[in-house]
């Protein structure tokens, strides 16, 4: 696999996608399943264990290309929308069901089993996670599944936020986890590419490859602008203004605003130096 990505080839030793016979070296090549994330969010991890480290989260209503289950109860395959290749729980996923309507616009919401907000809900959706409208009931949206959810809170899936700064500060103070996208914990990456989805624009996984894909280069001497990406070795942040960023970071914990100097130089101090500032 010369010069591909593994992170984003379904490949290995012993099987490998169907589209890249000829490509690569694999004792089989399969095609790939359609299945879809049913749960509010399915962990992509880098092997078929509960503990190994987790590499990134897909969204419920997401598409995977599925090339092996496990008896285990383990998928392997890549997913739809970004790319990424890796092992997902089985139990996340089912078949493709009703085409996708909407899309959750608030940092989280509430999805209840009957129009009444008095009812146990029966799940928590994250920003971005895709759902199945068939009806509206009041106040409440009701989907495919039977679920009831707050119409305020969901959008059309052609509806783009107009700004992703925005998008990025609602998750102020939402934890850090690495490999994380949603409100329950996010990481530097997965912040951006979230709050670059929720505008329209695509946006690769990780920070390196957003900073090979993403935008124009600028100086690094300062001249930041709202929406302008800086990038560490293995980090990435968004500037609010000329003076402050945004960024999911291991040092607060969380998603925190500070002003640039002061992460400048606390990273710098911890060994990583500024490397290039992109502007979309």
């Amino acid at each position: 696999m010369t010069g591909r990505d593994p992170r984003l080839t379904p490949a290995r030793g012993d099987l490998a996608a169907k589209y890249l016979e000829g490509k690569v070296a694999a004792s089989r090549f399969v095609e790939g399943k359609f299945r879809e994330v049913i749960a509010p969010q399915a962990s992509v991890r880098r092997s078929p264990a509960h503990d190994a480290p987790l590499d990134t989260e897909a969204l419920k209503g997401d598409r995977v290309t599925v090339y092996e289950t496990t008896e285990e109860g383990w998928c392997w395959g890549q997913l739809v929308s970004d790319g990424y290749v890796g092992w997902l729980p089985a139990s996340a996923l089912g078949a493709p069901g009703a085409p996708m309507t909407d899309k959750v616009a608030v940092l989280r919401t509430l999805a209840f089993p009957g129009p009444s907000i008095k009812l146990p809900p029966v799940e928590a959706l994250s920003l971005g996670c895709g759902v199945a409208v068939v009806r509206r009931e009041g106040e409440f949206a009701v989907t495919a599944a039977g679920h009831y959810l707050p119409a305020r809170h969901l959008a059309p899936l052609a509806a783009m936020e107009p700004d992703f700064v925005a998008v990025a500060e609602r998750f102020v103070g939402v934890p850090y986890l690495w490999g994380g996208k949603t409100s329950f914990g996010i990481d530097c990456s997965g912040l951006v590419q979230v709050a670059l989805t929720a505008s329209g624009l695509g946006c690769p996984r990780d920070s390196d490859m957003q900073e090979g894909a993403l935008g124009v280069s600028q100086p690094l001497d300062g001249g930041f602008r709202r929406g302008d990406l800086l990038f560490w070795p293995g980090h990435v942040a968004i500037a609010c203004d000329a003076r402050t960023l945004v960024h999911a970071n291991g040092f607060h914990m969380a998603t925190a605003v500070e002003p640039i100097e002061t992460a400048l130089a606390r990273i710098a101090q911890a060994g990583g130096r500024l490397r290039s500032v992109k502007r979309l």
